[in-house]
């Protein structure tokens, strides 16, 4: 269950135990407390197991800059590292470092790697159910594919036509187109999952995961039809926390290796993962003259510089001017 919380004991002893039950009552996402222990426990390892209270401004000004000089990390890699470290000694220790002097990784000008729409529907129509439908809302509605993945019954309005979002990116909820086209589709997969519910069900398999410690509050909200996931794993397995047996949804891995698999079916050379539908998404609607501010609500974006950078994947300068070979 790689979006399930581990236990921490009642009374954390150790220093990291410490840090992420600090970051849980802080309100941060799983996937920011993982990444945030992973560093601090780099950073702790590259002073050769020091402990943070005992280090201050140097160390950590010498630590990001051997992640740029030696590991070649890139801008964002080092920036994490930076955001981790700092939460640890602002916030967790309350030992406030600023003005630090580090060398920068250099930043490489990057475009988007995006599909043309003839690529982006043959792909998909190489893979086969429930692959095909969650690489259609990556497409048609601009999701992640961890946001496919956590999708829930009850997060799909077909009434409205929308989709809810929640804790997406930054820990917010927000709201996404739900595709005319694959509406009958999501309602069959709604009936799939209805059945194996039933199934679970009547073997005594326990509850799906409820976050938030909202299997207290509302102990049979486990088995209710829309607190289940859209796309459930095939296997049941064990909840680290409670060793309950659940059924969980399906692992990244899983889609993003059929997605693999289709591109390269399909001829297409390019670096193209998951991710790529979600490009070509923004890029759709750019192309499309949809306003910039529209298109940075529905994609999630903070900031409006984040959802600019499709403009760089658009081809309008190759229709204005002529390259004098033409």
């Amino acid at each position: 269950m790689e979006d399930v919380r581990i236990p921490l004991p009642h009374h954390p002893r150790k220093l990291l135990d410490q840090f992420r039950a600090f970051i849980r009552l802080d309100g941060k996402s799983y996937a920011t407390e993982n990444v945030y222990v992973h560093w601090v426990r780099q950073f702790i390892l590259f002073h050769h197991k020091q402990h943070p209270v005992n280090m201050g401004k140097s160390e950590v000004e010498s630590y990001l800059s051997d992640l740029a000089l030696r590991c070649n990390a890139s801008p964002n890699t080092q920036k994490t590292a930076l955001n981790a470290i700092m939460f640890l000694y602002n916030r967790f220790l309350n030992k406030p470092i600023d003005k630090l002097d580090f060398q920068y990784a250099r930043k490489p000008t990057r475009t988007p790697t995006v599909f043309t729409h003839s690529e982006a529907l043959a792909v998909i129509d190489k893979l086969s159910m429930p692959y095909k439908l969650m690489t259609q809302l990556m497409y048609g509605s601009g999701l992640r594919v961890s946001e496919v993945l956590r999708l829930r019954v009850k997060d799909v309005d077909f009434g409205m036509k929308y989709l809810v979002v929640r804790d997406s990116k930054g820990y917010k909820d927000r709201t996404a187109l739900l595709p005319k086209s694959i509406v009958m589709d999501l309602q069959n997969q709604v009936l799939i999952v209805a059945k194996l519910l039933e199934f679970d069900i009547a073997r005594g398999i326990d509850g799906v995961y409820l976050p938030h410690q909202l299997e207290k509050k509302y102990p049979q909200a486990g088995h209710s039809l829309g607190w289940q996931y859209m796309f459930p794993s095939t296997d049941v397995s064990k909840d680290p926390r409670s060793n309950a047996r659940r059924r969980h949804h399906l692992y990244s891995t899983s889609i993003q290796g059929q997605v693999k698999k289709a591109v390269k079916a399909c001829g297409i050379h390019k670096q193209a993962s998951c991710h790529t539908f979600r490009h070509s998404f923004a890029t759709r609607l750019l192309q499309a003259k949809y306003d910039l501010k529209q298109i940075q609500t529905l994609m999630g974006h903070n900031d409006i510089r984040t959802t600019e950078i499709y403009l760089h994947v658009l081809d309008d300068l190759g229709d204005k001017v002529k390259s004098p070979i033409d």
